[in-house]
């Protein structure tokens, strides 16, 4: 059965709440309070089965003290019935809640003239008409207006027939997208603790599914679910549901907070956005302070003008919005707030609490830079574009620079359904957009400066030390990592590599650098190698072959950590000897194997089997341990 949310809107006492009760048989105001006073103060609830669909209605409070709470009731339904009493026709809060239903982009519904058993034919037609220019140009202006009286019945049928035919044209939600639901009430039941409920706006819930609570962060599994007091192991999108969760307590919780997949939406407390004034406001200023409302939630802000929407780049930065106009905003919230791009949002005045106007989410999450600046408006202009040419996706990789945008941001910052995320990707590459690298995306003109200045730093080291092997690749992954991250670091020198440009071991070297030796160094080289070579075991210390050679201390010591990295000498603590000399050692204590059975050589017998003192013997057992050749036991070592 498809079901879609309802929400009701208009005046205080234009009988709201008795016409849902009139459709559904059950009374929306559930507190003391509202049933006492005779209004609705908080956010009420009831459903109905109208031909094969199953009608939830958010019934919301009229009296402009309530509004806040009207709004975090509007905020996930699909259609509203605006509600006019005809004995009182078109009033103030007739006007904020059809101007907020526009602002959040609410694409159909119907109008209901109520208590038309108080009134003439003839009121009754003149209300028809203040009610259509009321509409006039908007989502409603060829919406069903129902005369209806809840009291006696009088065009139940009618209004019933015409929410059947409305539900026949809704959209249905996206069931792909991430599961997300924000909580417009949050209570403790006995018997089986915390209870959530709110319109899950897309995804599918489950039972024993795990969620995160946003903004706090906390991990929550679900215990149960119910959709209109039935039990439901699953809950698809667009549904009024309540959620039983496990791991957390009622104290933790409250309206605005939102139940949603991990990595599902961005927390922030900045964000670039679009927003249309409403006619007969104020001029909003720059800066001025504002109630921002948002799903469930309201959180004191304040707006940064960047400029009007259509405006000419070389105009400056304005210091008021006009009514009626729409410009490009930064939102700077006073509290965090879970937010992906796309969502709509209301801005009220901080005082007096009129709304003031609406948009649009354009980036959750904005780099820090001008935003007054013909620079700062050319990126709002990018990333206010459609989602068929993605240049908004484009615009956020570009704004991240050197360090490129995580893969994994593009959902909750990017508004990217999970599933359409490959395809993104590899449509931008190939068009050569972006370039993919590791998980980031990067714009193609950084790879290529991050590159160059990667290969620049190599050539440098070089031209100062001709005579190294190249530049400690950890030494140029610490100098890569001030600009960018360790990740575009490793995958743009392996790119580097697989062109030929580089070669990386250890050290990061050009592939044509080559060390060019003069005619001394070269011969001091071999005169080293041949004194070591010719010492056997029993080294000299390096000082000792220099004064033999006759050459300078520097160049004796240039050559001697040549030799050391090409491997033809080895360090064994403070000792330096021939590497084909340890080869042969080695294979001279495998051979003591074949003496015996049970091959062991202590301190004494190794002196006396190789002919050197204890300086040289014991250095010597110990990289044969670290070699594996042999394991020491005690005061004696095994041939393994």
């Amino acid at each position: 059965m498809k079901s879609i949310v309802v929400g009701t809107a208009g005046h205080i006492d234009h009988g709201k709440s008795a016409l849902v009760r009139a459709l559904t048989g059950s009374d929306p105001d559930r507190l003391k309070e509202e049933k006492a006073r005779g209004i609705t103060i908080d956010l009420g609830f009831a459903h109905c089965r109208v031909d094969e669909f199953n009608i939830a209605f958010v019934d919301v409070p009229g009296h402009e003290r309530f509004v806040r709470n009207m709004l975090a009731g509007a905020s996930g339904i699909d259609c509203v019935l605006l509600v006019i009493a005809a004995d009182e026709s078109v009033m103030p809060q007739t006007r904020e809640h059809f101007d907020i239903c526009q602002l959040l982009r609410v694409k159909r519904g119907l109008v209901a003239l109520t208590k038309c058993d108080l009134v003439d034919a003839e009121t009754v037609e003149l209300v028809r008409l203040e009610t259509s220019e009321l509409v006039s140009g908007s989502f409603l202006e060829r919406a069903p207006v129902v005369p209806v009286s809840a009291k006696s019945g009088a065009g139940l049928d009618d209004l019933r027939r015409a929410l059947g035919e409305m539900a026949q044209r809704v959209e249905a939600r996206s069931v792909t997208g991430i599961p997300r639901l924000p909580v417009d009430r949050a209570f403790s039941v006995k018997g089986f603790g915390t209870v959530v409920t709110g319109t899950l706006r897309s995804g599918t819930v489950a039972v024993n599914m795990g969620l995160d609570v946003l903004p706090s962060g906390r991990r929550v599994k679900v215990r149960g679910l119910q959709v209109h007091g039935e039990t439901q192991d699953t809950v698809g999108p667009g549904r009024r549901v309540a959620v039983n969760l496990a791991g957390v307590d009622i104290a933790a919780l409250m309206r605005g907070d939102v139940l949603v997949q991990s990595g599902g939406l961005e927390i922030t407390r900045r964000l670039d956005a679009t927003l249309s004034v409403l006619p007969r406001v104020r001029p909003l200023k720059h800066g001025a302070r504002v109630r921002f409302h948002e799903g469930t939630s309201e959180v004191m802000a304040r707006v940064s003008l960047a400029g009007e929407v259509g405006a000419s780049s070389d105009d400056p930065a304005p210091s008021v919005l006009e009514a009626g106009r729409e410009g490009y905003v930064r939102i700077r919230l006073e509290r965090p707030v879970a937010l992906t791009r796309g969502d709509r949002f209301v801005l009220r005045a901080y005082s007096p609490a009129v709304t003031i106007g609406g948009g649009e989410v354009l980036d959750p999450s904005p780099a820090r830079g001008r935003l007054r600046s013909p620079a700062g408006l050319n990126r709002l202009r990018r990333l206010s574009a459609g989602p068929d040419n993605l240049e908004f996706l484009v615009a956020m990789v570009d704004a991240a620079g050197a360090s490129g945008l995580s893969r994994d941001r593009i959902v909750p910052r990017g508004g990217i359904p999970p599933g359409d995320v490959d395809a993104v990707v590899e449509g931008l590459v190939s068009a050569g957009r972006v370039a993919a690298l590791g998980s980031v995306l990067i714009n193609p003109d950084r790879v290529v400066e991050l590159s160059a200045e990667l290969v620049g730093w190599v050539a440098a080291f070089h031209d100062a030390h001709p005579l190294e092997t190249g530049l400690q690749r950890e030494e140029a992954r610490e100098r890569f990592s001030r600009r960018s991250s360790p990740e575009l670091f490793d995958e743009i020198v392996a790119r580097l590599v697989g062109d030929g440009v580089l070669v990386s071991s250890g050290y990061l070297a050009l592939s044509s650098h080559q060390i060019q030796l003069s005619d001394e160094e070269r011969e001091v080289k071999q005169q080293i190698e041949d004194a070591y070579r010719d010492a056997g075991l029993s080294p000299p210390e390096a000082t000792a072959v220099g004064e033999g050679i006759g050459a300078s201390a520097e160049v004796v010591e240039r050559m001697l950590r040549l030799l050391l990295r090409e491997q033809v000498l080895v360090k064994i603590e403070s000792l330096v000897f021939h590497t084909g000399e340890l080869e042969r050692l080695k294979a001279a204590v495998v051979a003591i194997k074949a003496e015996s059975s049970r091959a062991e050589i202590d301190v004494a017998m190794f002196k006396q089997r190789f002919q050197i003192t204890r300086k040289y013997a014991i250095p010597l057992l110990g990289y044969l341990d670290r070699e594996r050749i042999t394991r020491r036991m005690g005061t004696v070592r095994v041939v393994l």
